[in-house]
């Protein structure tokens, strides 16, 4: 149906960016993450989302999303009824579900949260509202950063990736 001239003079079938020497396109500096997909206002999306570009959420999404080392954005009419996993989480609209970021969440001014999180870094602004339980998580350290000249852990810190020290129901005075 299509010939091959009209493909070629098709704007969105050429490459954004091009090596000036060769005319072949140019390498990311990430492949794994290509782009931002957004979904709009106008759109209700129902069930489980895997992902591997970052995320804007402007419309509602009721199920999963699962998207490990994309960034995921609630925009302020953004509605997500659903748990998700994420690099980092940016919330200016609203989620109700567990959330768990191996980097980061940010509830901003207006934004809401309902939902346990998982993390090893929170931010929570003036005017943002959350109403869950947070567990801040820290990264495993790989044995060549550490100083062996530092003296052993004597039991006055957690390990790097030891659980936390005491929950609320478990400080006694």
């Amino acid at each position: 149906m299509w010939s091959e001239r009209k493909q070629e003079n098709n704007p969105s079938r050429r490459p954004l960016a091009l090596d000036n020497q060769a005319g072949t396109p140019l390498q990311t500096t990430s492949p794994v993450v290509s782009g931002l997909a957004v979904i709009g206002k106008a759109m209700v999306i129902r069930g489980q989302i895997t992902s591997k570009e970052d995320m804007h959420v402007d419309g509602e999404i009721d199920g999963t999303l699962d998207m490990p080392n994309c960034r995921l954005t609630v925009g302020p009419s953004g509605k997500v009824g659903a748990g998700a996993r994420a690099r980092e989480v940016e919330v200016l609209g609203s989620i109700d579900g567990d959330v768990e970021a191996s980097r980061k969440i940010t509830i901003r001014k207006g934004g809401r949260l309902v939902g346990d999180l998982r993390t090893p870094g929170i931010v929570i602004e003036d005017g943002a509202y959350f109403k869950g339980k947070i567990e801040i998580v820290t990264t495993e350290v790989p044995a060549v950063h550490q100083n062996a000249s530092q003296p052993e852990n004597k039991g006055t810190a957690p390990a790097v990736g030891a659980q936390p020290l005491a929950t609320a129901n478990a400080i006694k005075p």
